[in-house]
């Protein structure tokens, strides 16, 4: 365990390799799996939500303001990209559960996060495995306890019950973060299609609802760009094992040897994504036939229409416990936020035969969990989690580890990508406040020397031949200093060279460009925040 202070905050830091502070005094932590907690905030927070008093509201724009007309003093503390969050690596499912964020959610939760007054674009990723925020900070410090602050409400757990759990990363930290878990190289079942599909899920998400500006929009795409050459250019996902496949595998190394495939009834709950890929590897296993339970007919049918190898029956969810009562392993896969199966009506139902082992395997591969923890006590019912897949996916992950440590290059390139061309934005404000600055000039000097020349002299040939010349003169100036302020993509000497010139020009122009950006960025939240007229 490491610690390390930055202001008035504390950052502990466990299970990293290496550590160094950037050209941006951002935390660089070279590891795949790594825990870091910010501890000791003092700073002030006030969150500016629709639901809050007229008192809050007030207290949060007078915050503001200040922080507005205070800008100065943060411009040490850069606008940043971040990830807090848990996953299956950090946190065990009781805690992933409770801050759980259903899909059909997540525009709600994009919309209080951005909300908030030090967060500028924001996106949540939550699945079985983890449940991760993304964001733009206007401050470092303000906005990581806002979000804590967030998750503490969202899911009841207080924020000292949190930090232990959570992970922080920031800048390019955060940026390879997102890139190994499009990847999956970060998933339980390593190489796993699955969360690629999850990750494009949240771009269509953000881009409906507002969440993804510029930087956050960037970030998630070059994402999926990487996961998809991971899988291309390693072949990673072959043989790889998927939850559902894996639920499988469990399930029937569960069951007697002999019963594996003779007499066994199996009862699905939930034909959603993962309830579809349970059924599939059933199919693949030799399994003639499965009851499906689903809120709807529709789901059901469609996978009747794929799956032609297997008999699929179905049943209302109103007949889920008559299901259960006639089936010997039963998967749940639902978003239900509350378990499906508890104690009261399961230790009711039929035992099962001895020959199968006299005991009921529930499977749960949702979270939150469908099968209530109050089963685990019923002498014959046996349940497992995502949690307990570890057992299976151990089986063929020394080949797809050799195929992730060159995976781990291609995830660099692509870092490195999307750092230059998040870098390069810095200069743009500079080269169009020295371009303002200098037509300025030229404007103001060309009124000047028209005025000289008068109306008698001044035609419109000559008119038009002195603008031209002051517009050349102003080029040709400008070509030098803009040159020295754009830079190959991922050379990094050039980039450091690059932003040296720019606070340079900065300097000798007083341009003031990073103060005016934040200030600009700040407005943009205290209008957004103003109750409207």
């Amino acid at each position: 365990m490491a610690s390390l202070k930055t202001g008035t905050a504390s950052i502990s830091v466990t299970k990293f390799n290496t550590f160094r502070v950037d050209r941006k005094s951002s935390l660089r932590l070279r590891a795949p799996a790594y825990v870091a907690v910010q501890k000791g905030f003092s700073l002030r927070n006030v969150r500016c939500e629709v639901g809050l008093d007229v008192e809050k509201k007030t207290a949060a724009l007078e915050a503001l303001e200040q922080f507005k007309i205070s800008a100065d003093r943060y411009m040490k503390e850069r606008i940043c990209i971040g990830v807090i969050g848990l996953s299956v690596h950090t946190a065990p499912v009781e805690m992933r559960e409770k801050l759980a964020i259903p899909e059909a959610q997540w525009p709600h939760a994009i919309a209080e996060l951005c909300n908030l007054n030090h967060i500028e674009e924001a996106a949540v990723l939550s699945t079985c495995n983890r449940m991760e925020v993304y964001f733009v900070a206007l401050s470092w410090h303000r906005g990581v306890q806002e979000i804590f602050d967030w998750m503490a409400k969202t899911s009841g757990i207080p924020v000292s019950d949190l930090r232990q759990h959570l992970f922080i990363l920031r800048e390019s930290d955060a940026t390879q973060h997102l890139f190994t878990v499009s990847s999956g190289l970060d998933s339980l079942v390593l190489g796993e299609g699955q969360i690629l599909a999850q990750v494009k899920q949240v771009v269509k998400t953000g881009q409906l609802n507002g969440g993804l500006g510029k930087t956050m929009d960037r970030l998630f795409k070059d994402s999926i760009t990487a996961g998809k050459r991971v899988r291309t250019e390693t072949n990673i996902s072959s043989g790889a094992v998927s939850v559902s496949s894996a639920a499988v595998e469990l399930a029937l190394l569960k069951l007697p040897e002999e019963s594996r495939y003779n007499s066994v009834s199996f009862l699905l709950v939930g034909a959603g994504k993962m309830g579809r890929l349970v059924v599939k590897h059933l199919a693949a296993k030799g399994v003639k036939r499965v009851v499906v339970v689903n809120r709807s007919v529709e789901n059901v049918d469609a996978l009747r229409e794929e799956m032609k190898d297997i008999e699929i029956i179905y049943k209302p969810l109103s007949d889920m416990l008559e299901a259960a009562a006639e089936a010997n392993v039963v998967f749940t896969s639902t978003a239900s936020e509350a378990p499906l199966f508890i104690k009261e009506n399961v230790e009711v139902l039929p035992p099962v035969s001895e020959i199968l082992g006299g005991t009921r395997l529930f499977i749960d591969i949702s979270v939150p969990r469908n099968v209530g923890t109050c089963v685990s006590g019923i002498k014959h019912a046996r349940v497992y989690n995502v949690d307990d897949l570890k057992e299976v996916v151990q089986a063929n992950k020394e080949d797809r580890l050799r195929k992730a440590r060159e995976a781990e290059q291609i995830i660099n390139e692509e870092v490195k990508r999307f750092n230059a061309w998040k870098d390069s934005l810095e200069t743009v404000p500079t080269i169009k406040k020295l371009r303002s600055y200098a037509d300025r000039i030229r404007a103001a000097e060309l009124d000047k020397c028209l005025q000289k020349i008068g109306d008698e002299a001044l035609t419109k040939k000559v008119k038009k031949a002195v603008e031209t010349l002051s517009t050349s003169i102003v080029n040709r100036l400008l070509h030098g200093p803009l040159q020295h302020l754009r830079c190959e993509a991922g050379d990094e000497k050039s980039l450091d060279e690059t932003l040296e010139n720019m606070h340079a020009l900065n300097r000798m122009f007083d341009l003031d460009t990073e103060k005016a950006i934040i200030e600009q960025k700040i407005k943009a939240k205290v209008d957004k925040s103003s109750p409207k007229k």
